[in-house]
């Protein structure tokens, strides 16, 4: 990101949920995002996801410049290179574990069998093979979440972007779910988090923090990993 901004209508004025923001992001690190409610963290997130553009300034993914991204190139970005991981899981109530891992590579064209095969790969993955029949509502708050972890693995994305993904877990399932994203890590993911837990953010390896909009830190953690 270079000198981005992000501004919003309110009444006759205009909020800057980001103002001027420089971020680089290499390949392969592992970053947690924080701040207080309304710091632009996000906004921020939304648009590393390419879920939204920038009012001013500019992103590059890759080396490619989003801003000049038609939609249906946006949302190739999306489904084939970035996995994405939600506060509320985000899973469709009728369908099993199996078909909820699967669904990304439908909307990519994938055939049945091929992503059957696959989203049963990243179900064993976060160790719910025994669970991919199951509906969401027979799984637990972190069996959920693991089966959001592994539906965002599955179109084997370079980048995982994860909204709060432990906002609605207990402590020993923020633990289990917290050691999947290390273990992801390890395997070469780029991994961009948000949270507001201290506990949580200490598992990355950097930790940038926003505040009005603008990053008042930036620094390196864990310099062995």
């Amino acid at each position: 990101m270079e000198r981005v901004s992000k501004h919003y209508p309110a009444g006759g004025s205009a909020v800057r949920a980001l103002d001027g923001v420089n971020l680089r992001i290499e390949e392969g690190e592992y970053v947690a995002i924080m701040g207080p409610s309304g710091s632009g963290k996000s906004t921020m997130m939304n648009l590393l996801g390419c879920l939204d553009a920038p009012t001013g300034g500019s992103y590059r993914f890759c080396g490619m410049d989003v801003g000049a991204m038609d939609d249906d190139r946006l949302s190739d970005i999306r489904n084939r290179r970035i996995g994405f991981v939600f506060q509320s899981f985000n899973l469709l109530p009728r369908l099993s574990a199996l078909e909820n891992v699967a669904l990304p590579l439908q909307y990519a064209g994938v055939g049945k069998e091929e992503r059957l095969s696959r989203a049963s790969e990243a179900l064993r993955q976060v160790g719910l093979s025994e669970r991919a029949s199951h509906r969401p509502d027979a799984l637990s708050g972190g069996q959920r979440q693991r089966v959001a972890v592994a539906r965002a693995l599955v179109t084997g994305p370079s980048l995982i972007l994860a909204d709060e993904p432990t906002g609605n877990l207990d402590t020993a399932n923020t633990a289990q779910v917290m050691k999947l994203f290390d273990d992801i890590h390890r395997k070469g993911n780029t991994i961009i988090l948000v949270t507001h837990e201290e506990e949580v953010a200490r598992h990355a390896c950097r930790v940038v923090s926003l505040r009005d909009g603008k990053i008042e830190r930036d620094e390196n953690i864990h310099q062995d990993r």
